[in-house]
């Protein structure tokens, strides 16, 4: 209801039920074309509002529920002296993992489902890889996690399953 008055009062049209293709800045430099699924837009200006922060993308495995998972790192002292994974390549997931890696008696894990970090900047993943030669941060490719439990999680990597030990989990898939 509050965007909804939003629009109302400032007269801004909104495109409902259409996903973003392409945005491909305009020759002259005036602006961009914007392509949809439901056609194609010129603009001067184009924002990306892409956050997830209100329906964060799950697993869908079981354990998922427990209070141990969260979906973004608010402080990486909570989790000094425990064993966290990690979960995501993209540029939150390579921060999340080398910010709670800092922290004195962390074990740090990330997965990755991909064989390598190509969506993430490069300065992540030259933190990644500082993290990992310090031994303060371990990283597991081509991996999936199966189960999440109390103490532990399940995790596919690779053709093997099996069970790593740790405290809590960030999904920044």
């Amino acid at each position: 209801d509050f965007w909804k008055d939003v629009e109302q009062k400032t007269g801004i049209s909104v495109n409902y039920n259409e996903r973003v293709d392409a945005i491909q800045p305009v020759a002259d430099g005036s602006g961009f074309t914007v392509t949809t699924t439901g056609g194609a837009y010129n603009a001067r200006t184009v924002l990306l509002a892409i956050g997830r922060r209100g329906s964060p993308r799950q697993l869908g495995v079981p354990g998922e529920e427990l209070a141990k998972v969260s979906y973004r790192l608010i402080d990486p002292e909570q989790y000094r002296n425990q064993k966290v994974l990690v979960v995501g390549g993209g540029d939150s997931a390579l921060e999340a993992a080398t910010s709670i890696a800092e922290e004195p008696g962390t074990t740090v894990t990330l997965s990755y489902r991909s064989g390598s970090f190509n969506r993430a900047k490069q300065k992540n993943r030259d933190k990644v890889d500082a993290a990992v030669a310090a031994k303060r941060l371990r990283v597991l490719f081509d991996s999936n996690v199966q189960a999440i439990h109390d103490d532990a999680v399940d995790i596919k990597v690779g053709e093997k399953t099996g069970r790593l030990k740790n405290d809590a989990i960030i999904i920044s898939a």
